[in-house]
């Protein structure tokens, strides 16, 4: 006889396949709001006749309203549940993305935009607290690697769609299909996702209160430690995105087609690196994967800053680059399982405070890509490094990888 540990042990392998496919469709819709709309950053420099520093704000606003709208639904999910948040959120991103759509200035889309982020915030962060729900030990790393795998692609891929998108339809029509993407979550949450947290388990022994799930999560120095980890990653990872439209297209002479082919190849280093993870916690613990991958991450953005330094032109930029996304991949799904493993009671509240202080600190950290230039992968490939350096500042000096508890079964 098999002992049921957590929930998700009981679902048939069909059963846990449409989980990942339905959870990883609310996952992507935060990253596809933030990215789809890259390539047409040159086009809406021109249109709206503003500096790209102008049109970078814009992405910087979303992923700002990302951040923040996961901070209020995240405590709200542990409090009624996971299916409501997800559903009004949704249909908020759908309103901001018809807004968005219609804008006929720079400064009233990038209100929307904000607007959009807060609304696209609630997908990722309950479907990360579902997996928490339903899953523990070996399995919780398992679901969580395909749910990574998904937030660290989705972002590489949006723009390859974006870019395709933007052969038929204007900037516009890319917000246009933004809605119906927000419009078919809000439709598969109503009609196909069942609570994952029933009322009984609302309050526990995390505490009722949204102050003391607070507390939980914030006085553990594992979490706060991967917590800035996965920030810093994350924030590299959006200083190549907010560069690359320009450093690919007006630096070295991409259209947006080519630029669209070079995400698609990119994205094979997220898929690698978190395929990858996934099998390595088999026999290493998360914290001494992220021992190596943070290490990865700092020599590939060196390497980059260096080759630019010696112009060795577009491949000096392109295979380090590729090396660095494959180690954001292989980092991202350490940080969440590390992350959300101690706080089942919390992990609605715990999920958000994750997912916020990545797009919080991207949102900050990434325009200073702009502020440095981008007449080269130099100012770029500085950011990176300096992200990956507190990255790995914050493992040994704050997560201390001896002191993290083995996973359960």
């Amino acid at each position: 006889m098999t002992t049921v540990l957590h929930p998700g042990d009981a679902l048939s392998g069909r059963r846990r396949f449409f989980y990942v496919i339905i959870l990883g469709a609310l996952v992507a819709l935060g990253p596809f709001t933030i990215d789809l709309y890259l390539p047409a950053f040159p086009v809406l420099e021109a249109e709206f006749d503003v500096p790209a520093a102008a049109i970078q704000l814009t992405l910087t606003g979303t992923t700002l309203g990302f951040a923040l709208g996961q901070l209020l639904v995240g405590p709200l999910s542990d409090r009624v549940g996971r299916r409501m948040p997800i559903i009004i959120a949704s249909s908020v991103h759908v309103l901001a993305c018809v807004g968005a759509a219609v804008a006929p200035e720079i400064w009233s889309l990038g209100v929307f935009r904000v607007v959009q982020g807060m609304g696209a915030a609630a997908g990722g962060v309950v479907a990360m607290a579902m997996v928490r729900d339903l899953f523990g030990g070996r399995r919780l790393v398992v679901m969580l690697s395909r749910l990574a795998l998904v937030s660290g692609l989705a972002p590489i891929i949006a723009p390859v769609i974006g870019s395709q998108l933007l052969l038929v339809v204007d900037w516009r029509g890319i917000f246009w299909v933004l809605a119906a993407y927000g419009a078919l979550v809000v439709t598969v949450v109503s009609l196909w996702i069942s609570e994952t947290l029933p009322k009984e388990r609302r309050s526990g022994a995390g505490g009722s209160g949204v102050l003391q799930r607070y507390r939980n999560v914030l006085t553990d120095p594992i979490f706060l430690g991967v917590a800035l980890i996965g920030g810093m990653t994350f924030s590299g990872l959006f200083s190549y995105l907010s560069a690359s439209s320009f450093l690919f297209q007006q630096v070295y002479g991409f259209d947006a087609q080519q630029y669209g082919i070079l995400f698609a190849i990119n994205s094979l280093g997220i898929v690698a690196g978190t395929q990858l993870s996934a099998r390595l916690t088999r026999w290493f613990g998360p914290q001494w994967i992220l021992a190596v991958s943070t290490v990865l991450l700092f020599t590939c953005a060196a390497l980059i800053a260096l080759f630019s330094v010696l112009d060795l032109g577009l491949w000096g930029t392109l295979v380090p680059l590729w090396f660095f996304i494959a180690s954001c991949g292989l980092t991202f799904p350490c940080v969440q399982v590390l992350a959300l493993n101690a706080h089942g009671h919390e992990a609605g509240t715990a999920a958000s405070l994750l997912g916020a202080g990545n797009f919080g600190m991207a949102g900050l950290v990434s325009p200073l890509v702009g502020v440095l230039g981008i007449d080269s992968a130099t100012p770029m490939a500085t950011v990176m490094g300096a992200t990956a350096l507190v990255s790995i500042l914050s493992l040994w000096f704050v997560v201390r990888p001896k002191r993290v508890p083995a996973l359960g079964h």
